[in-house]
Formats: C-alpha cells, structure tokens, sequence
C-alpha cells in the first residue's frame, strides 16, 4: 500500500523557524550583525565592491582597467576587505549588540583593512630593506597578525585562533627548556618572526590566501549567484521528482538534491540548511526519525565538497600544493565522489526497506526505470559538455578572428531558446513540506522550468575541461553569463509570456544580481580568514623545520607501518577538524603531513602519489563538519529535524562510513583516482568499485537481501576488500617484481622496455643525522641506447665497486636530486642500491574479481532463499 497519509511512528519534534534557521547559517556564514540604515548600506556597499574587484582581477581584461600595483597586492586588498567585514558583520560576543556596531569595532575594522594594505602602502619601504621588516614593521605586523586572530575568532570560532596561536609561541619558545627536546629548535627573533609572517609571501600573505584570492572567491559568488538566480530550488524539485515516489524517496531525493546542491556550494552548513528546510520534514513524515532524517542530509550536504566540478576551498589548494592543474584534481576526485553518493542512496534505500516505509503518493514508479533515467541524464549532460567541443572548433576554423562573438552570440541564442521553454510553464516556487497532502512534482512538467541553469555549467566545465583555462578566468565566464541571465531571466520570461511588467522584472533582477554578489561577498568572509591564519600555520612549518620533526615522531609512533601512520593522520584531521573549517584543517594537515605519508610510502616499498595523500587529508577534513562532540553540519542537521545534535551526529558518521574507507582504499590501490588507467580500465574500474561500495554499505549496514547474519557481514566486507584491492591478492600468489643484482642492474636497465617501471631500494648516510638512512625511488628508463645512457638521461650515475653498486649525488635539476637530497653523498660511506626491482610478468589482478563475485552470489543467494522462506511463513500465517 503506498499512501502519504498512511500513518507512521513519527518523530514529532519540531526543529527551528526559518528566520531562526537563517540567522544560523548567517553566524557560521557570512555574520550575523545585519544594521538597518546607512551602516547596514556600507557594509553592503563594502560586500558589493569586494565582489566587483574579485571578478575583475578574474577577468580577462583586468590589466587594463586595474593599475599594476593594485593586481601584485592583490592578496593584500582581498584580506583588507574580509577583515573589515569581518569586525562589521560578526559581533565579539554572544552578547554584544546586534542592530548596531560598537565603536571598538569600527576601529578594529579600520585599523584591520590598514596593517592588511601594510605592504601596499610602504612597498618601497620594504624593498629598500631588502624585502624584510624593519623595527617600525614588526610592530605593525605583530599588531595585524593579533587583529587577524581576534577576527579569526570571530568568524571561524575560537580554535582556529588558538591553534594559530601555538604555533606562534612556538616559533618564539621554541628553544626553551620546557619544550619537549624532540620537538626544540633554535627560536627567532620578533623581527625575524614577524618579516617572515606578514611582509613576505611565507607567512599569512602566502600560497593559501593566493588561491582564495584567484579562485576560490569566483566559485563562491558563482554558487551564490546561481542559487539566488533559483537554481538550488530546481534542482531540489527535480530530486523529488525523479525519486520521492520510491521508497525512503525523500531521503534518495535529499541525496540527490544536496549532491546538485553542492556542485554549485561550498558550505556544508548552508547546503544542510537549504536542502534540509523541505527533505527533513518529508523523510520524517516516511519513518526516519529526527537523528536519522538530519544524519541523512548531513552525510549527503558534506560529500558535495567533494563532488566536482565546484569542489571545496581546499581543492584549488591542492593545485597549488601538488603542482597539478585543477582539471587533474577533479579528475583524480570523481570516481570517489559519485561512488560514495551512490552508496549513500544505498543506505538510505537498505533503512527504507529494513523499516518497510510508506512511500508518498500514489505513483507507481519503476526503480530501475528511474535509476537507468538518471545515469541517461547525467550521462548525456557529460556527452554535452565534452561533444561541444567539436563545433566550437568548427566555427573558430570558420571565422578565426570573430569566433568568441559567434560563440558568445550562439550561447545567447540557446538561452533565449530555453527561456522560451521555460516560460511555457509556471515558475517553480518551494514547497510547504509540512502539509497535510503532499504532491510531488512531475518531472515532465518542470524539466523545462530551469534548463537554462545549466548552460553557466556547462560554460564552466568547458572552459575547465576542454579549454582547461585556469580555475579562476573559467569561473569568470561561467559567472558573467550567470550576470546575464539575472538580469533578464524574468523580463524576457514576461516578454515571451505577454506580460506587461518588464520594467519591474528587470528591476526584480538588478535585485537579485546585487544580493547575490553581496552573499558571495559575506560568504568568503571566513574562508578569505581561514586561509590568512592558516598562512601563521604554514609559515611556522618553514620557518622551524617542524614539519621533519613531526615526520620522525609520527614515524616513531607507528612504527614504521603506513596503515598505523595513515590512521594517525585521519584522527589528527578530525581532531583539529573539531574546531578548524575544512580549509584551515587541510592546509594544516597537508603541510605537516603529506611529506610524511609519501616518504614513510616509499620506505615501506609503496609508491604513494602525492595528489592521492592530499585527497586522504580532504576527506579526513570534511569528516569533521560531521563528527561529534562539535560537528557543525550536524548541529545544523540537528536544528532543522529538532533531534539530538550529538547523536545525528554519530549517526552521520556512522552513514559515512564509506567516507572513511574510500581513502584508504585510494592510497593502495590508485586506479580508483583514475591515475595511469586508459578508458576501458576506467571503465571497468568505475563498474567494480561501485559493486564493491555497494557491497560494503551493505555488510556494514547488516542488511543486504535481507537481515545479515554476521558471518555474511564479514563476508560481504571481506569481498569489498577483495573488488577494491584485487591486486593485494594477486600479489600474495605471484610477486610483482624480480629483484635483480647489482651486478645485472645496469644491463637490466639497458635491456628493458622503454617505460618499464624499475624500483631502487637505496641506503646511506643521511645528511642531517649522519645515521643510515633508507629510501625507495621509482625510475622509468627512455629508449637510449644502453643502461648507462638511460640511467645518465635520468640524471643518475651508478659504480660498481667489488659486488657494491654505488649512485653518486644525481644531476641538478633532475626529479632524483631533490627526492634523494637527503643524503650526503660526500660523507665517509657511500650511498648505494641494495635492490632493484623490475616489473614482472603478472597474470592481470581483474581475474581476484572472479572468486569475490562468486562469494558474493553465494551470499546472495542464501539471502535470497532465507527471504523467500520468510515470505511463504508469513502469508502461511495470514
């Protein structure tokens, strides 16, 4: 029987109000002091120019409407305006006034946008002292760095501050005596300290602030002008459309919703809040309870920070850290994503079905009609957004010189054309989802209604793709379309309508473009801090030389052994996590951190890609908006469903669980980030590793055909294990590599197949210490002629010396003279190769898959009976 009013154990606890509910994501968000009158008009005055700056230092034109000097400080303009705002539009304390600003703070405010603008306004100053703080500037820059703190506090809660705050007082007391010997250094000086964090490019104006200021602002104002253009509502609509008729189809719909939500947001609370508002009374209204409806939203709301294409802060910070471009980063973070949302479905649908929920309305869908519809969708919407291509170079061969107006004027052409679709129907307005009868909407009545929300989509995947144009010039054309179309969605929609109105739709417009750019403004008040404070952070770990302490501690705490080290990592990310914004935790963890995973890799025989440890550490970061005692989303969560915030939050975690595997998974077994895999393994890959976190949601979850008795728990977790790590097995029956002499390595190397990928196992005296130390490298010979000049093209040179194979210090400039500068190789003994080992033949590890899914039909199969014999007693009782 399928019928909303049919009636459930309902959770009956009411959440918060609207304005109660905004005014939380407005003191997470953007501040929650809003002043009426012509303070309230500065601020916004403020906000709408910061807006205006960001996008023209994004444009392509910036060189000619921004003097010189104000685009090489720009770092610093970008901290003057979130400081500002930040004193503006967060109160001290829970108790300070909120209709007003006290004067205290309009002079922390002024006094904060100055010592930011410090380097501008005395540049020649400072490169007349050779780039360093003089006397007058430590001070200064001592006085900003407190400002910075206090404003940090503010905005992103105390831990940031204090977090911060330890590693200053280490750079000054670091060699004192109640400092742990361990972690002791040498200490510096006011003066030096404070050059080193606020007047050069190290400290608080460094790599981090950099990236929020070139990329990350354009991709916040971007969601913020496409959610105020109704974009975030359309999407939701669609979601329950398309699964709110199946079973548990508000929790499926609220995955979906908040995975579209959160392509186009970065905040884990706003997208909580905007998603959750309609999803959680309906979930509810099905059989979920408050903590469940609430740790469904949470665990969908945050993985949109790692849904591509608009990813959280911290992935253009991995551009940046890693080296790679931002394409290569949301490639490498795909396949993750979609399987882990996937599997978040799963687990909405395996609850739905233990519980047997209602569904709503009387609809009768086809689940895998659905399902397949979809995959079609998105499918189709990637097929556009890659074939697209093939036009536009038809018409830039055509018309070479004119090509950007034809394609500008094409682009407007296809928005008129879905305008008028979309003008053929109602436009979408939210629903009450606490009344008495819902009714869900038809997805062939409002496809239409918002098509043209996905053209600035699209022009951003092109440009990022295709193009691949930096992160920021890709989301300044995505960004100015989104211009146009709030400014004329609604008087063009009149026009087609036969309305007479355009004049108030197009002043309803100019509306919603001001508002949004000034949310996007407010929006980046925390994350423009963040990343500034988290800069005191990073340029400790240069100044000190703490992050090759902390790699020998940890080292020392997990013996040796990456897995230990790699669980050492996700708690320090979720500890931190605990009071840091996702942005601050990452660049945290990642500076301290990274390094140590890959070295610890190579010496444990394991070649761990950089980019794959930077994603370990951003999973681990987003984690913590969820985790107890203080994950925020899930207080957010927790506010909206009126259940208890501590225990929607364990439930959360408990939901994402695959969040916490999925990484782990990845730092073994790498072509799950689609690195060195050609499209059919690609393939294979995505279909496999979707199997198996779909088996492992359903081991975890005890519940598959029906309720799992625990050896098949543990069987279906052990073939998780087996689909996401056939190559441990294979390993285990034939050895991957051939270890080969040092008397053999160089003809080995001359014999073997360009490409062929050799690892060096290599020992000697390390640099600092003098105590022997030992490493793994991995090489990849060219097509030279013999193992002497493929190794010199390297950039090695080897010696055999009486059975010994002695390398000597690599070429300058070579990728080996940085890996391996650790060692000296002028001290008194040599550095040399122990082993070598050299790719052997393998059977393909694709044939572990055989057994796993015969194991896994077997379980199925005494489900399946056990289900069936269930059913027969059950309708034998009737």
């Amino acid at each position: 029987m399928s019928d909303q009013n049919q009636p459930v154990a309902q959770d009956q606890r009411k959440g918060l109000s609207e304005e109660e509910l905004q005014e939380l994501v407005a003191a997470s968000d953007s501040g929650s002091r809003n002043p009426a009158g012509s303070v309230g008009l500065l601020i916004a005055t403020v906000a709408l120019v910061w807006s205006c700056f960001q996008v023209l230092l994004a444009s392509p034109i910036v060189y000619y409407v921004l003097p010189s000097d104000l685009i090489n400080n720009s770092r610093q303009f970008h901290l003057a305006f979130a400081m500002f705002l930040a004193f503006m539009a967060y109160p001290a304390l829970k108790s300070s006034p909120r209709h007003h600003i006290p004067i205290q703070d309009w002079v922390l405010a002024l006094f904060g946008a100055f010592i930011a603008l410090y380097g501008f306004f005395f540049y020649q100053k400072i490169v007349d002292n050779g780039g360093l703080a003089d006397h007058t500037d430590k001070w200064f820059a001592l006085a900003g760095i407190i400002v910075l703190f206090e404003a940090a506090r503010r905005a992103l809660g105390p831990a940031m501050a204090i977090v911060a705050s330890v590693f200053l007082l280490y750079v000054f007391f670091g060699s004192s005596p109640w400092v742990p010997e361990v972690i002791r250094w040498k200490g510096a000086s006011l003066q030096k300290a404070m050059s080193h964090m606020w007047i050069t490019s190290e400290g608080v104006f460094g790599i981090a602030l950099g990236v929020s200021t070139k990329f990350v602002f354009l991709f916040v104002l971007f969601g913020a002008l496409l959610d105020k253009a109704g974009a975030g509502n359309y999407f939701i609509k669609m979601a329950f459309g398309a699964l709110g008729h199946l079973k548990g189809g508000p929790a499926k719909a609220a995955v979906v919703g908040s995975a579209a939500t959160g392509l186009i947001s970065g905040s884990s609370i706003a997208n909580v809040v905007t998603t959750g508002t309609f999803t959680i009374p309906l979930m509810k209204r099905v059989g979920f309870s408050s903590e469940q409806a609430g740790s469904v939203e949470v665990a969908s709301s945050v993985n949109g920070q790692i849904m591509p294409p608009v990813m959280g802060a911290a992935a253009f910070l991995m551009v940046e850290y890693v080296g790679i471009s931002y394409v290569d980063v949301i490639t490498h973070a795909f396949l993750p994503a979609v399987i882990s949302y996937i599997a978040l479905v799963y687990i909405v649908h395996l609850e739905a079905v233990k519980r047997n929920m209602p569904t709503i309305g009387h609809k009768t869908v086809s689940t895998l009609r659905t399902v397949l519809g979809m995959f079609f969708f998105f499918a189709g919407f990637a097929v556009l957004c890659y074939g697209i291509q093939y036009p536009i170079g038809w018409i830039v061969a055509l018309v070479p010189d004119g090509a950007s107006w034809v394609l500008a004027a094409l682009v407007f052409l296809a928005y008129l054309a879905l305008l008028k679709l979309a003008s053929t129907a109602d436009d979408l307005h939210p629903d009450d989802p606490n009344a008495k009868d819902i009714t869900l909407p038809e997805i062939s009545e409002i496809y239409k209604t918002g098509l043209y929300y996905l053209l600035p989509i699209v022009v951003l995947v092109y440009f990022l793709m295709i193009e691949q144009k930096s992160p920021g010039l890709s989301a300044f054309w995505a960004t100015a379309l989104l211009f146009v179309i709030l400014l004329t969605q609604r008087p063009i929609k009149a026009v087609f309508r036969g309305e007479s109105e355009t004049f108030e739709a197009f002043k309803a417009g100019v509306n919603d473009l001001v508002h949004g750019m000034i949310d996007g403004a407010r929006n980046m008040i925390g994350i423009g801090l963040a990343t500034a404070t988290a800069g005191v952070i990073v340029g400790t770990v240069t100044l000190t030389g703490i992050g090759q302490v902390m790699a020998d501690l940890v080292e020392f705490v997990s013996g040796g052994n990456l897995i230990l080290m790699l669980i050492f990592v996700g708690i320090l990310s979720l500890v931190l996590g605990m009071g840091l914004p996702t942005t601050a935790n990452y660049i945290v963890v990642s500076s301290l951190m990274a390094g140590v995973v890959v070295e610890l890799g190579a010496q444990s025989g394991l070649i761990v890609p950089l980019i794959a440890v930077h994603l370990f550490v951003f999973y681990f970061g987003i984690m913590a908006d969820v985790t107890p005692p203080v994950g925020l989303a899930s207080f957010a969560a927790a506010a909206v469903s009126g259940g208890d915030a501590i225990k929607t939050g364990f439930t959360a975690f408990f939901y994402s669980l695959r969040t916490v595997a999925l990484p782990f998974v990845f730092i073994f077994n790498t072509d799950l980030l689609l690195i060195d895999v050609t499209l059919t393994q690609g393939i294979l890959v995505f279909i496999v590793s979707t199997i198996a976190i779909l088996v492992f949601t359903a081991g975890t979850m005890g519940y598959f055909v029906t309720k799992s008795r625990i050896y098949e728990s543990i069987a279906l977790v052990l073939i998780s294990f087996v689909l996401f790590r056939p190559d441990f097995f294979m390993n285990q029956i034939q050895p991957p590599f051939e270890t080969v002499g040092p008397a053999q390595f160089v003809q080995t190397v001359g014999e073997a197949p360009a490409g062929t990928e050799i690892r060096l196992v290599i020992s000697g005296p390390d640099f600092d210490t003098g105590s022997n130390a030992e490493t793994r490298i991995l090489i990849n010979p060219g097509s030279e002629s013999g193992g002497e000049a493929r190794l010199t093209a390297l950039g090695l040179t080897t010696l055999d010396e009486d059975g010994v194979l002695k390398l000597e210090e690599p070429f300058p400039g070579t990728p080996y003279f940085e890996q391996l500068g650790n060692f000296d190789f002028y001290g008194d003994e040599p550095v040399i190769i122990t082993q070598a080992q050299v790719k052997a033949d393998q059977l393909p590890k694709e044939l572990i898959f055989i057994p796993g899914l015969l194991l896994l039909a077997l379980v199925y199969m005494l489900q399946r009976a056990r289900a069936g014999r269930a059913t027969r007693e059950e309708g034998a009782m009737a």
